[in-house]
């Protein structure tokens, strides 16, 4: 091991904390971790020169490969002329051009204002808050509890958080949160009572498939169904779209997958391409007349860095991208080639117990070959995703799921690439 490579490694380990890292196991003597130091396109470099395909998009976020120079180049020219600038009481032409294209993507007169945040947490605090504050000056108070869905996960922030349908992420902490009610699928949904829908701003979920579930589609045509409850009832609904947002699950919005509009949209991850921190929550027209008004209407909600110029520049960047390389148009045979090559992984190797797949997202579920699950105390699916290392792939589980989640710029090739390495993977286990 490189002296340097060496260096940062005790430097972290003696002063980072990392998040939902087993800070023992991290620090323990002889762990390495890599050190990732380079990006050009689907690949990252360590310190020690080694190079891997990024199988997770760096956590779901990068969309057209790292060092894209469309996008770099924006962020430059943006840093050559100012790097921040307050968006209380301000504006800047990054911001206005970014919030214009962003509700461009939707018909007129629906998804019309966008309030810009930090990160994916962020964006569903704002609906969350919105939606409650919406309530209260519409003279409907008793509307300020949620519904969400069953081993969904939409952020870490308290309000976010107490959203968890994933008790080992929020269970300690349950009851300090919004008051949110939990259901496993619209049939359960439908059986709610009157008096307890009475009481509900809005309904919670992450459109076409769940990320933290082990990659968990739902059924065909549960999207536009929840859309007509909502109307029904007269409750928002808010889509999560940070993780299937700019074009993961084969359309720029997964929502669009069924015509549906929400009433609001939590975007992020994808938003600058991967590049930057950024979030943005788009809403309603009909929404935004609400805080019209007396000062104590207002929305009094914000960050230091809301609509940050540079993330402004690397977002309209990427949305630039998506049409001079023809992203959206070129998925299809991408995702029916990974579909193909994920199945002749499956029938090589018994312990693959179940594929699933939403567009270029796609969850690889290990268990034994008689169908049992492994113990957690294995730790099967870390065991394989750090086996996959010395073949090149970088990716992580979700519990004995291995999640592949590739930038959409991957061809046919490296894709393949990505596959072999869970194959050699997978066969030395």
């Amino acid at each position: 091991m490189q002296d340097v490579t060496r260096r940062w490694i005790e430097a972290d380990q003696a002063h980072c904390w990392h998040p939902f890292t087993r800070q023992a196991d991290w620090c323990a003597r002889g762990h390495e971790p890599l050190v990732l130091v380079r990006g050009e396109g689907v690949w990252l470099w360590d310190s020690e020169g080694r190079r891997y395909f990024d199988g997770n998009s760096s956590i779901w976020t990068n969309i057209h490969g790292h060092g894209h120079p469309h996008l770099t180049a924006a962020i430059r020219d943006q840093l050559e002329r100012v790097a921040h600038t307050s968006f209380l009481g301000f504006t800047h032409p990054g911001a206005a051009d970014l919030a214009a294209r962003l509700c461009a993507c939707f018909p007129n007169n629906s998804l019309e204002r966008a309030f810009f945040s930090d990160d994916g947490s962020t964006a569903i605090e704002v609906a969350l808050k919105m939606a409650v504050q919406y309530r209260l000056q519409t003279g409907a108070p008793e509307q300020r509890g949620f519904i969400a869905f069953a081993n969904g996960y939409h952020g870490d922030t308290l309000g976010a958080a107490s959203l968890m349908g994933v008790g080992r992420f929020f269970e300690r902490f349950r009851g300090l949160g919004y008051p949110v009610h939990h259901v496993a699928a619209m049939e359960e949904l439908r059986t709610l009572p009157d008096n307890m829908l009475a009481g509900i701003a809005g309904v919670v979920i992450e459109p076409l498939i769940q990320g933290v579930n082990e990659m968990r589609p739902w059924p065909a045509g549960m999207l536009a169904e929840l859309r007509a409850w909502c109307d029904t009832q007269g409750i928002h609904l808010i889509l999560d779209e940070v993780m299937t947002g700019f074009g993961r699950t084969g359309s720029l919005f997964a929502c669009q997958r069924e015509g549906v509009i929400p009433d609001f949209l939590c975007l992020a991850k994808g938003l600058t391409g991967g590049y930057l921190p950024m979030a943005a929550t788009l809403t309603t027209g009909a929404i935004y007349d609400a805080f019209l008004g007396a000062a104590d209407r207002a929305f009094y909600y914000g960050h230091s860095f809301t609509a940050n110029p540079l993330g402004c520049a690397a977002a309209l960047a990427s949305l630039e991208v998506f049409q001079q390389e023809q992203t959206l148009e070129l998925l299809p045979d991408k995702i029916g080639h990974l579909r193909q090559g994920l199945a002749a992984l499956q029938a090589r190797h018994p312990v693959i117990h179940d594929v699933r797949q939403c567009g270029l997202i796609a969850g690889i579920e290990l268990r034994r070959p008689d169908g049992e699950k492994f113990p957690p105390g294995e730790r099967f699916g870390e065991a394989i995703c750090h086996a996959a290392r010395a073949h090149g792939l970088l990716t992580r589980p979700i519990l004995d799921t291995v999640v592949l989640l590739p930038p959409l710029c991957a061809t046919p090739a490296e894709l393949d690439h990505a596959l072999a390495a869970l194959d050699a993977a997978l066969g030395g286990a």
